[in-house]
């Protein structure tokens, strides 16, 4: 019998050096119990997406089991991928920014059928996959001046806000001034307003998965109080729902949603972008200034994003909470296993998700702090420069106002090449921007006839 188990233990630790050796273990000075700990931190903090998601998604109409089963496969693939073959410990899930995009600006204020905004996102999930192989990507990247960049990340957040203080009933309809504050003795608005001091207390005192637990410590009060009811059952088997392969492909061609299409990509591209580079820098992996293996970070993304699309979700991109796994020592890969086992984990929970799911109070919270996160960004904009910074400005500013990422963005880009060019700068401006600039007046004048 010691025979087998000898030989047992000896396969095991060769397996355990091997991994140690893939994931560079030695070259990044870290080793399994640091991992291990960097992958739950970061887990912990992304976790709010397996409710927030299919609660967004699901006012579109889209079957919320659906919705849930597709977050976690299009996260487990995307943090698998980039943990194995990118080996840095960053996250990916689908983005709050093109999931209230899709949602509230595609599906419900323009009227297209969920299926085609689906199949939007899948072709833009495609054009991504194909440009990560080539440098075309980051020629995009490059043409778009940092002010704006930053300008649209921080109008993103402000929209992600609004949107939750409308769900939350803090702001609400007016006939007389568009929007006012709404009751403050509305249930669903006094336990919100609690949720978010909740969270933001304990996120003052960095404790590891704040957003993940004031969710949780607000659904425990909403209980208490006989605003949730708990399911007849906790867990469930895992269900696929009715949004796999729903996405229409040649619906989103046939009725040009090109523009539509042409958002999400430049949305995922520069919130990809700059997530990964800040998470990089954070973790000491840059290699003189420059992201090595990115091309394998891009494609991590992008087939995320393709999976989501076949399942029944929004976009995915790298998560920001991932910086609270590196400030835990997460310096590979492996951390990003960990995050992805514990979202198959989370498939049997299915049916107390949907339950805190319907309770603005457990997820209004989340929108509205998450979208406080991304205001950061306005830190770096030149604002003794108008040239660069009112462009900018307009970006943010129009976003939640006109309720539509792509006409704030075309609006940006437009004024800013404008701008330049009566400045008789116009060789400052990237080509490719001079084209962005085109297609936009394109789409407002074929708008309007």
């Amino acid at each position: 019998m010691r025979e087998p188990n000898f030989l047992l233990k000896i396969l095991s630790e060769r397996f355990f050096m091997h991994l140690k050796q893939y994931f560079q273990f030695k070259e990044r000075n870290t080793n399994y119990t640091t991992e291990i700990i960097a992958g739950i931190t970061t887990f912990l903090t992304m976790a709010y997406i397996i409710i927030l998601n299919p609660s967004v998604l699901s006012k579109t109409g889209m079957d919320f089991d659906g919705v849930f089963f597709a977050t976690i496969i299009a996260s487990v693939v995307g943090c698998l991928f980039m943990g194995i073959f990118a080996n840095y410990p960053i996250a990916i899930a689908p983005s709050l920014a093109t999931n209230a995009y899709f949602t509230f600006v595609v599906v419900i204020s323009m009227g297209i059928p969920w299926q085609e905004a689906l199949g939007a996102v899948f072709i833009s999930a495609l054009i991504f996959l194909l440009l990560s192989l080539t440098s075309f990507r980051q020629a995009v990247i490059n043409s778009i001046p940092s002010s704006m960049k930053e300008g649209i990340s921080a109008g993103i957040g402000l929209f992600i806000s609004f949107v939750g203080l409308q769900n939350a009933h803090i702001i609400v309809a007016s006939p007389s001034t568009l929007v006012t504050l709404g009751n403050l003795t509305d249930p669903i608005t006094y336990m919100s307003l609690l949720g978010i001091f909740i969270s933001v207390v304990l996120i003052i005192n960095n404790v590891r998965g704040a957003l993940f637990l004031g969710m949780i410590i607000i659904s425990i009060i909403s209980f208490f109080f006989g605003y949730i009811s708990l399911p007849d059952t906790i867990f469930n088997t895992p269900e696929f729902g009715n949004t796999f392969m729903q996405m229409d492909v040649m619906g989103a061609i046939s009725h040009n949603l090109f523009t539509i299409i042409f958002t999400f990509f430049i949305v995922t591209l520069f919130d990809t972008t700059g997530t990964m580079l800040g998470i990089a820098k954070q973790a000491g992996l840059m290699k003189n200034n420059t992201f090595p293996n990115v091309q394998s970070a891009f494609l991590a993304d992008s087939i995320a994003s393709l999976v989501g699309a076949i399942f029944g979700t929004s976009p995915t991109s790298p998560y920001v909470e991932s910086s609270s796994g590196v400030a835990s020592g997460g310096r590979t890969g492996f951390s990003n296993i960990i995050v992805a086992l514990l979202f198959i984990l989370m498939l049997f929970a299915a049916p107390i998700a949907k339950v805190l799911a319907e309770v603005p109070a457990v997820t209004a919270p989340a929108l509205i702090i998450v979208g406080f996160y991304m205001m950061s960004s306005l830190s770096r904009i030149d604002w003794n420069d108008m040239q660069e910074a009112f462009p900018a400005f307009l970006i943010f500013l129009l976003m939640p106002l006109s309720y539509s990422i792509t006409d704030a963005v075309g609006i940006g880009i437009i004024t800013y090449c404008l701008i330049k060019i009566f400045c008789g700068k116009f060789k400052q401006v990237h080509p490719l921007l001079y084209a962005f600039m085109l297609l936009f007046i394109i789409q407002f004048v074929a708008i309007q006839i």
